[in-house]
């Protein structure tokens, strides 16, 4: 569905605009980045909005990473069974509330999320902390290989995190540097929902800006 611009040139939305996807690693701040944008303008526009799970772990098996960024991939490997175990038990609400506690204590507060500090997330979402026992099983790893294979097959392609799906079209990104203030975040979903509803849209690209300053909205 689109966005409809009547004579006075402002835009309005149908009801509903558009039902939007975004996959997510917990451990990526610009997933965090666009998830507090999205969250935000959506619930100023009432657009249906669901975090789904992606895992860069998965998406950089057998790639030469250097000691930082394998840790990385550690974390995420580890965080993708526990959200793989939580959206299987508990659906796609109760993954939103962990990933708002969790990506909380790793980007805003710098936690490591230790198992003792995942239990606390897990408490505070409501959910049974023995739940902290999937970071270490390595059976939930199909788990989290399915799901990541779903934000690729969305994408029709290979892309790292964060994905934004609008009425199951994929695209990368989008990728900010920082979190926009409340009307220019709104102005940014309805660009987004825009382009993406356009059957001939498909890149729009500018060199990397480096890591997101991650801050309050304004």
């Amino acid at each position: 569905m689109a966005l409809v611009r009547p004579r006075s040139g402002k835009l309005q939305k149908e009801e509903p605009v558009a039902d939007v996807e975004l996959y997510i690693d917990p451990v990526c701040p610009f997933a965090w980045a666009a998830s507090r944008w999205l969250l935000d303008a959506a619930h100023k526009t009432d657009t249906p909005v669901t975090l789904r799970q992606m895992n860069l772990a998965v998406l950089n098996e057998g790639n030469d990473l250097n000691p930082k960024q394998q840790q990385m991939m550690d974390r995420s490997r580890r965080l993708g069974r526990l959200f793989a175990a939580v959206a299987s038990q508990h659906g796609p609400d109760a993954f939103a509330r962990l990933y708002d506690s969790v990506g909380a204590r790793i980007h805003v507060r710098g936690k490591e999320m230790s198992t003792d500090e995942v239990r606390k997330s897990l408490t505070e979402c409501g959910l049974d902390e023995s739940l902290a026992e999937s970071l270490d099983d390595s059976a939930l790893d199909e788990a989290a290989r399915r799901a990541h294979q779903a934000s690729q097959d969305t994408l029709g392609g290979s892309a790292g995190s964060p994905i934004i799906a609008v009425d199951g079209r994929g695209f990368f990104g989008p990728v900010l540097t920082g979190i926009p203030g409340s009307d220019d975040g709104v102005r940014l979903l309805e660009a987004v929902i825009t382009a993406a509803t356009t059957p001939e849209f498909a890149v729009l690209q500018r060199p990397y800006q480096g890591p997101p300053v991650l801050e309050e909205a304004r």
